[in-house]
């Protein structure tokens, strides 16, 4: 998770582009061993809050909205990366854990 966020924190976004940017971050997580599934939301209001008068701004923890499971053997891991207001941080954690059963009864 610390990873994903740093790499594409500061990345030039604007209204025009946020979709794009979602399903780059997207393809480009979805590459790492043992990730399943990744789901990237940006906020668009604070996109077109923060535009420029170039029609861009920079891709803030703010913004940021970010699912990844990850599956390795009998385990599988969900993780978010979410802004919370509270706190006022982008707060990356473990939201579950499941550990699935690799024996059968027959």
């Amino acid at each position: 998770m610390g990873a994903l966020y740093h790499q594409f924190i500061g990345t030039p976004v604007s209204t025009d582009t946020v979709d794009e940017l979602e399903r780059a971050i997207e393809s480009s997580v979805s590459l790492q061993p043992w990730v399943s599934s990744v789901e990237v939301k940006i906020d668009r209001e604070k996109v077109q809050e923060s535009e420029n008068k170039f029609n861009y701004c920079e891709l803030r923890g703010d913004m940021l909205d970010v699912r990844v499971v990850i599956r390795y053997k009998a385990v599988e891991v969900h993780a978010r990366v979410k802004y919370e207001e509270e706190m006022d941080y982008p707060l990356m954690r473990v939201e579950k854990v499941f550990r699935k059963d690799t024996t059968k009864n027959e």
